[in-house]
């Protein structure tokens, strides 16, 4: 008997071996065609059920075939027919067979599962009444669409996917592809069917249901861009849009490359985990970028926008073969978007993003942590931002048109399938004749970032000259500078130049800054307002007037930053300050608004009669139907006056767990400062046995440190 065990003990053992080998193989052994999906989501209890045929051709000899699954239960398993002789780990379904060399080979499968990630349910368990949108959408970044499709972790295997998605009616269900029809299934139920054409990698696939309107718009090239948005943003859509036909236009003519997918949608939806993301021809993007004509002016969508959209091509069309390639989806999309806002907003902007980042790099250069754009664990500021610097570079010393070529051959090429940085600068070196291995070994693959040739290229652009001539002058007394910085403030002031002037005249109280803050006030540049707003952290009384007109900037920063500063040093005037800007909400995140909110709270005599109602509203706010940065907002005043309930309480352990990094650690931050206080412990500890069972286990093991 123990031989008997020793022997089954070691066949596992072997089997694992011969799997494991088999995972870093099967693209050498199995080529997925087609993925036809029929997909069921129960939004309610946040499952999904679905049957999937994978359509293969089988390259050479193997004994197991694998689909990533991730805890995943199979009703059926059927290969070419016939059950299957299946073993699921709980990361994924091994199919074992005696598979030879053959084509049109099929496997056919029932599954079910409650995804723990990567599919996010907004709002379906809510209260009824609840002003919040009910949604589902996806994020398979990288690797992780196998924990709702059983489907490939590995970005290297592309295959056409079709989605038929059953869903509750009254909704409208948006995925990769083009809607080829919408069924009636029965009084409750709607079979929303999309198709595709080429092969994608799994991590693009995508799917997002809300109550969506839409605007269409058509691109110079014929393409159909597909605008969505929640009923209440109606008035919200042209700002939020804006540009979107000017950059699609831009880029397709920039790559030269047509748009390579069928149609292209853009779809807001709460809660996001990233700013947006290039799901291939339906990119799913935050809507705290959702804005008014005020909003853009400090937070848009047109970075994003570009960004994701480049990404139709850098990433999605070709795909990096391995994490040492990252650079291609990042810095390419971070470098075209860079090159969209330049014919957008101008030769300054671009310029002044690029002095930025670099500023960025050389610091972490300059303290040794400096990256390789190569490097596989590199951070986001290098793969996106140093890579991009890498091909601002590269297209001035190879010149634009044999760039353009070059990224045009490198598509064409290469063109649904995984590439590695050596790919692209072979096609470079092809159309521009030269050796680029000093490149390479510099912008590619060492860490510290070259400095003096980044400043050396950002002073081909006079307006960065002129920058650092301004910027040059931050530890020369005011009154030897003073005609310089009065003539940069001079009509027509420029923003980033007129802003230093600003932040130059920071803690200096004598009459010459304040007659340069008054020749600011007076440029009447938005930008150089809000500078003012930012840092003039004690407000003079001869400016006092000055700066209460901030209040009225078409700027919610502006706003949002002068009420309180306003409110805090001239406390005979609050009741006025905040009866100017009561009813304004602000950003997504309803900045001004809490902030008003707090404020009144704190103001006795004003409003006496409504501070209940203003109490309720506030706290109200940490609700989870609300989007993650109004709900911080919210905690973060309830903090300051110390006026948390029980149910804000609820709210924040709720917080402890949700999908955002971000703010799933500010939450959790907070509860450990919240613990220190004995009131808010008994709270939480009366608390504890009605939470969910994440949330009790997260709540005991704080205590147990508190």
């Amino acid at each position: 008997m123990k031989n008997f065990f020793l022997i089954l003990l070691l066949f596992s053992f072997l089997a694992g071996i011969a799997q494991n080998t088999g995972i870093s193989h099967q693209r050498e052994k199995v080529d997925f065609q087609n993925v036809d999906a029929t997909i069921r989501i129960f939004p309610e209890d946040k499952r999904v059920q679905g049957e999937v045929i994978y359509s293969f051709n089988v390259l050479a000899p193997a004994d197991s075939i694998f689909i990533d699954a991730q805890n995943m239960e199979f009703q059926e398993v059927l290969l070419n027919g016939k059950e299957a002789h299946i073993n699921n780990d709980g990361k994924r379904l091994w199919i074992r067979s005696e598979f030879s060399p053959s084509e049109e080979n099929k496997i056919a499968l029932k599954y079910s599962a409650f995804p723990s990630q990567t599919m996010y349910f907004m709002n379906w368990n809510e209260p009824a009444g609840m002003q919040s949108p009910r949604q589902v959408w996806t994020q398979g970044q990288g690797k992780y669409t196998s924990h709702w499709l059983p489907s490939f972790d590995d970005l290297q295997e592309k295959a056409v996917f079709d989605l038929k998605i059953k869903f509750p009616s009254g909704y409208k269900v948006l995925a990769n592809g083009v809607l080829r029809q919408k069924r009636v299934l029965g009084d409750s139920l709607v079979e929303w069917e999309y198709d595709m054409n080429d092969p994608m990698s799994s991590y693009l696939v995508a799917v997002a249901v809300g109550n969506y309107r839409k605007k269409e718009i058509t691109t110079a090239s014929g393409v159909k861009m597909q605008l969505y948005y929640e009923p209440e943003d109606s008035l919200k859509v042209e700002p939020t849009y804006r540009y979107s036909k000017e950059i699609f236009d831009f880029l397709e003519k920039e790559i030269g490359v047509a748009y390579p997918w069928p149609n292209y949608k853009q779809i807001p939806v709460q809660d996001f985990i990233y700013a947006g993301m290039e799901n291939t021809g339906a990119t799913i993007f935050s809507n705290i970028l959702v804005v008014d004509s005020t909003g853009f002016n400090d937070r848009n969508f047109v970075n994003v926008n570009a960004h994701e959209l480049a990404h139709q091509w850098f990433g999605d069309l070709v795909t990096e073969k391995e994490s040492r390639d990252h650079w291609l989806h990042e810095g390419f999309a971070t470098f075209y978007a860079l090159l969209a806002e330049k014919e957008v907003f101008g030769e300054d902007y671009y310029y002044w993003k690029l002095y930025e980042s670099a500023e960025q790099l050389k610091e972490l250069s300059d303290s040794g942590k400096g990256e390789a754009v190569m490097d596989p664990k590199a951070s986001s500021l290098t793969f996106y931002q140093k890579g991009a610097w890498a091909l601002h570079i590269l297209r001035e010393k190879v010149g634009e048109e044999a760039f353009r070529e070059a990224v045009r051959n490198y598509l064409e090429l290469y063109r649904f399938q995984s590439v590695s940085t050596e790919n692209f600068i072979a096609e470079v070196e092809k159309t521009s004749g030269m050796d680029l291995s000093d490149f390479m070994d510099n912008w590619l693959k060492q860490s510290a970032f070259k400095a003096n040739a980044a400043l050396n290229s950002l002073k081909e652009s006079e307006f960065i000259r002129n920058y650092l001539g301004i910027a040059g002058l931050r530890e020369v007394s005011l009154e030897q500078k003073f005609d310089q910085l009065g003539h940069a403030l001079d009509f027509l002031v420029n923003d980033y130049i007129g802003q230093e002037v600003v932040y130059q005249l920071a803690g200096n109280s004598s009459a010459e800054a304040f007659q340069l803050y008054k020749k600011a006030f007076e440029t009447n540049n938005l930008y150089v307002r809000q500078a003012i707003a930012t840092s003039l952290q004690k407000i003079p009384s001869e400016l006092k007037a000055n700066y209460e007109s901030l209040l009225k900037d078409d700027s919610y920063l502006t706003k949002e930053t002068a009420l309180y500063n306003l409110w805090m040093q001239f406390p005979e005037d609050r009741t006025s300050y905040l009866t100017a800007t009561e009813g304004i909400t602000g950003f997504m995140d309803k900045n001004v608004e809490t902030l008003w909110l707090a404020l009144n709270l704190a103001t006795p005599n004003f409003q006496p009669d409504k501070k209940q109602k203003v109490f309720n509203t506030l706290t109200a706010y940490t609700a989870p139907v609300h989007h993650f940065e109004t709900r911080k907002n919210a905690f973060g005043y309830l903090y300051q006056l110390n006026i948390f309930t029980s149910q804000n309480l609820k709210d924040l352990m709720a917080g402890t767990q949700h999908q955002t990094y971000s703010f799933r650690n500010y939450c959790r931050e907070l509860l450990e400062e919240l613990l220190k206080n004995d009131q808010y412990k008994n709270m939480l500890l009366d608390l504890q046995d009605g939470l969910p069972h994440k949330q009790q286990e997260f709540l005991e093991s704080k205590l147990a440190q508190s």
